[in-house]
């Protein structure tokens, strides 16, 4: 399952890679990924890497097996409201990872810049929302850093910035291949459902994705 937090929301008609992170000034960190996700989204908007870090310091703490709402507190209702619904049932600390996502209506236009993609990932997120992707590299680029490249088409969005998305069985989901997934906007400790669409994926794409990353699936195969 996952967890995803709205950390940043845009609405412009496209976003360019060099929006989503910059060149020019950020030159000197291309060989330090932690430094160069520092200024991931800082001309659009500048309070998506601290957002996605509470995010990222929540599933560390899972994954060390340490109470993720010690560090995220917000994390406690929301928790609570997924596990209280027919949706969650059997869900547990284990079996949900826990990430950032943002929305844009048509992200990636430009460069084939791969920290476009890799910034986001290095902060913990695990998704990406659109209505489409402005470019086949873009969107291979987040796959590749096990990403999962959501379309959600109609105009009016279930959910907004901070809000979470709980998305229940993604694993099997992929696996399966399945084109279409039920979200779950989770709004005044209730769960709102919505579909989330995923375009086909090729065979190498779905088991990138199940391995993590591009790096992980040399390594398995």
């Amino acid at each position: 399952n996952l967890l995803l937090k709205v950390v940043s929301e845009i609405h412009d008609p496209v976003t360019t890679t060099d929006e989503l992170i910059p060149s020019g000034e950020t030159s000197s960190y291309r060989s330090n990924p932690l430094g160069l996700a520092e200024f991931t989204l800082s001309r659009k908007d500048p309070a998506y890497v601290g957002r996605a870090k509470e995010v990222q310091a929540a599933e560390k703490a899972r994954e060390e097996g340490r109470s993720m709402v010690e560090a995220l507190s917000e994390l406690e209702p929301v928790f609570k409201a997924v596990k209280a619904s027919e949706a969650g049932a059997g869900v547990s600390a284990e079996n949900t990872g826990i990430g950032s996502t943002i929305f844009a209506v048509k992200p990636g236009d430009g460069s084939a810049r791969e920290q476009a993609a890799s910034c986001q990932r290095v902060l913990g997120g695990l998704a990406n929302i659109a209505k489409e992707y402005a470019t086949k590299r873009y969107r291979s680029n987040l796959i590749n850093w096990g990403m999962i490249p959501f379309i959600f088409e109609p105009e009016k969005l279930p959910f907004a910035n901070l809000d979470y998305i709980f998305v229940p069985g993604i694993r099997d989901a992929v696996k399966e291949k399945q084109p279409k997934v039920t979200a779950y906007a989770v709004k005044d400790n209730a769960l709102e459902s919505f579909e989330l669409e995923i375009k086909p994926l090729t065979d190498d794409e779905r088991q990138i994705i199940l391995d993590g990353c591009l790096i992980n699936y040399y390594k398995s195969h």
